[in-house]
Formats: C-alpha cells, structure tokens, sequence
C-alpha cells in the first residue's frame, strides 16, 4: 500500500525552526550582495519588522534607504580620505560674530555654491588666526558631502610633492593629479618656508604650472597669510607670480578678514579662567 505524500501547506504560520532557515538563507543573500550595514544590523531589522508589522513596501524601503544612508556616508569619508584633508570643519561651527568685518553665513553660502557650479576661484587673505583655513576645510568638506572630487594641501606641502617629483621623475603624473582635482584647495601661502635646490625651477614655476592647466576648468581656493603683493618675493619670481594671479583673479570670489587672532582670544581666556580659579591653600 502506497503512502500519500502529503502537500505543504502555505497558509499555515512559519514555525520557528523555519524562522531560522530564512534567517541564515538571508544572511547569505547579504552576503553576496555585499550588503554589509544590512547583514550586521540584521538582528534590529528583523525585531523592528516584528513590532511595527510594515507593509512590504515600508520594509523594503526602510531596509534599502539604511542601507543607502550607509554607503553614501562611506564615500563621503573615502572622499575625504584621499583628500588630504584632516580635520573637519563646518561654517556652522565658525564665530562669525568674532569676526564682524567677514561676510554673514549666507553670503558664504552663496560663495560655495558659486563656485562649486560655476568653477569660480576663491581667495581668502587675513593675519594668521583669523579663520581663512576654518573656512576653506568648511567648504572641502561641503565638496565631499556634494560628491565633489577635492584635494587639500598647504603650499608648502604641495610644492615640496611636486619637487619631489623631479627628482623621482613622477611629475608629470603629479601635476596630473593635483591639476585633475575638481576642487583645489591650497592653504597658507606664505606660511613656511619654500624649499629648493639651484637646479629647480621657482616656486613661482611650478605653482604656475598647476595654476594655468586648472585655469578655467575647475575650482582653486586659496588661503594666504600675506598680501598678494607679497607672493612675488615668497614665490621667488614676480613675473610668474604676476601671471598666476592674473588667472585666479579672472573669475575670482576675494574674501579679506581684518580681524583679531581667534587663537589669541582663545588663549586669553583660558589665561585668564586659570588665574581665576581658587589656589589651595598652603600646608
């Protein structure tokens, strides 16, 4: 006598053992997906799904749209990685109430997006101190956010990569990539010193170099803690110097801030909190 083989029935609830079964069958398809932020909050997800019972639409876009917010956030920090730029800075977090002679966050908001969409230049002057470089990291850090391919680097650190280039034979694959940046950003011109063999051209020459292959296709921002009339002698040719600012002024945003130092201000205070506290008394 023959057994009757007996059909599943799809109406009846998932016992738990089948709850496990589809877990792990899940973890897998994770897995190979590559979906790791999904994969290692899997547990949360599933007892989210339990309590608040989503429709299948709701669910997946609560698991994709997490899933998403993840990796956006991962090649923000890769952007800002491969930048060279080390701290974060926001212009939210900028005392612009220090500094009243600098435009208001608006106009600053302006100015990003002029040159973010109209390749526009952006040059920055003031004493140390007074945030030229907390603006700029601001706004490398708004190109990262946007998908902007930015580079940051000191001048002085720059010329020194591109020197080192002659001397390995890789400049020309250097100037490459730091000309092929969408966003430039070149901080504290005239801070430091330019270093240099005889045998090398200026430094006027080689930011020249750079300045002229980006002219006119991508943005370069500049920070520099001496008057522009100044870069010629820092620079080492007046010449050459005269015809790199003649490029970055064509379609340039200037910015000059007359103010004091934040760092000093800073400092006073703390001075000053410390000579205030009660000394202990003497034993």
């Amino acid at each position: 006598m023959s057994k009757r083989i007996r059909e599943p029935d799809t109406n009846s609830t998932p016992k738990p053992a089948d709850d496990l079964v589809v877990a792990t069958r899940l973890r897998g398809h994770l897995e190979f997906l590559g979906l790791t932020h999904t994969l290692e909050s899997l547990d949360e997800l599933l007892a989210w799904a339990t309590r608040e019972r989503p429709t299948v639409a709701a669910l997946l876009e609560h698991v994709l749209g997490r899933e998403v917010a993840h990796k956006l956030d991962q090649r923000i920090t890769s952007r800002i990685d491969r930048s060279g730029l080390k701290e974060r800075k926001t212009l939210e977090a900028f005392d612009f109430d220090f500094q009243p002679t600098l435009p208001k966050p608006a106009v600053l908001e302006l100015a990003t997006l002029a040159f973010v969409t109209r390749r526009d230049d952006i040059i920055i002057t003031g004493k140390p101190g007074t945030g030229k470089s907390h603006i700029l990291k601001a706004f490398a850090l708004r190109a990262c956010e946007k998908g902007i391919r930015m580079r940051y680097a000191r001048c002085v650190d720059l010329l020194d990569d591109l020197y080192a280039g002659l001397a390995d034979g890789s400049y020309s694959r250097r100037l490459k990539k730091w000309a092929s940046a969408e966003l430039l950003i070149i901080d504290d011109v005239g801070l430091g010193q330019v270093k240099k063999r005889d045998d090398e051209p200026t430094a006027a020459h080689t930011l020249y170099n750079l300045v002229d292959k980006r002219h006119g296709r991508v943005s370069t921002a500049i920070t520099s803690n001496i008057d522009l009339a100044a870069w010629g002698k820092y620079l080492g040719d007046a010449t050459i110097t005269a015809a790199i600012l003649d490029r970055l002024a064509m379609h340039a945003i200037r910015i000059d801030i007359d103010g004091p130092s934040y760092r000093q201000h800073i400092a006073k205070e703390r001075a000053a909190a410390h000579s205030a506290k009660p000394r202990p008394p003497k034993k």
